[in-house]
């Protein structure tokens, strides 16, 4: 599949988004402060930085744990149809829990993840994601913490892809079609 010609504008440095994770993981240790362990479940594929750098960040015992979820495969609209692609290994019933997103957008996967999730009874339960479009909320949720707030823009880089492209970008770009 080809994909227009595009160009990539700069829009949250790397420096931005590394001092707020330092702030971001002293509120979620305040938050958990006292757990036996945190139980932090990334999203894949977009959070796997954002993860890497948080969990590095947090004075806490964790555990990292993996779900796939997609709603938008190679587009740049999300389809509104959640498909769970890889489950959890291991168990969260009466475990303390961080979702981990990397942008919530429709909010349709973050919704439908936390909906699962609450299924299997965790202790607590909270959510964070690095980017958040409110103008494009299509249902109502809102993650516990947020690194930015952005606007309706299509963005990639540290960890978020357009097309499987520009995960590794040390920064959040805008991306402009040309």
């Amino acid at each position: 599949m080809s994909h227009p010609p595009y160009e990539i504008d700069q829009m949250i440095s790397a420096k931005s988004i590394a001092a707020r994770i330092e702030v971001l993981a002293r509120e979620i240790h305040d938050h958990f402060d006292g757990t036996d362990k945190l139980v932090i479940v990334g999203l894949l594929r977009g959070s796997f930085v954002f993860i890497a750098d948080l969990v590095r960040e947090l004075d806490l015992p964790v555990e990292v744990d993996f779900l796939e979820a997609s709603s938008y495969g190679d587009s740049t609209e999300s389809s509104r149809e959640v498909r769970i692609l890889k489950d959890l290994r291991g168990e969260i019933h009466g475990r303390d829990v961080l979702v981990v997103e990397d942008i919530v957008d429709t909010g349709f996967t973050l919704s439908h993840v936390v909906k699962l999730l609450q299924n299997r009874e965790p202790a607590r339960m909270e959510t964070v994601a690095l980017l958040d479009k409110p103008s494009r909320r299509e249902v109502d949720i809102k993650a516990t913490w947020t690194g930015f707030e952005i606007p309706d823009e299509f963005v990639v880089g540290y960890g978020i892809d357009y097309a499987q492209r520009n995960r590794n970008l040390p920064f959040i770009g805008k991306v402009r079609f040309t």
